[in-house]
């Protein structure tokens, strides 16, 4: 454990940090999950188009917040987008 006061505030931030960024990204994998699986069974494009806006807004607003690189962010968008376009074409 930290030693002096700054280390043992720095720790009780990461640790924050931490449970904080862990909800985001769990909030992120089920919102992709969610976002695939209506690609993949759904008809209706409008639908499949409504899940999409939930997708990409919730991946930029991770994006914004730090917690996955933009990089990583314009990848999962530019997927889900490709798997969207080949279904509904």
């Amino acid at each position: 454990m930290a030693n002096h006061k700054s280390a043992l505030k720095r720790a009780k931030q990461s640790e924050k940090r931490y449970i904080r960024n862990k909800a985001y990204r769990t909030r992120l994998k089920n919102i992709l999950k969610q976002t695939r699986l209506v690609i993949e069974n759904e008809e209706n494009a409008e639908t499949v188009k409504e899940q999409l806006r939930k997708a990409e807004s919730l991946i930029q607003r991770i994006r914004t917040k730090g917690i996955i690189h933009k990089n990583k962010a314009a990848r999962l968008v530019s997927r889900l987008h490709k798997k969207a376009n080949s279904k509904i074409s």
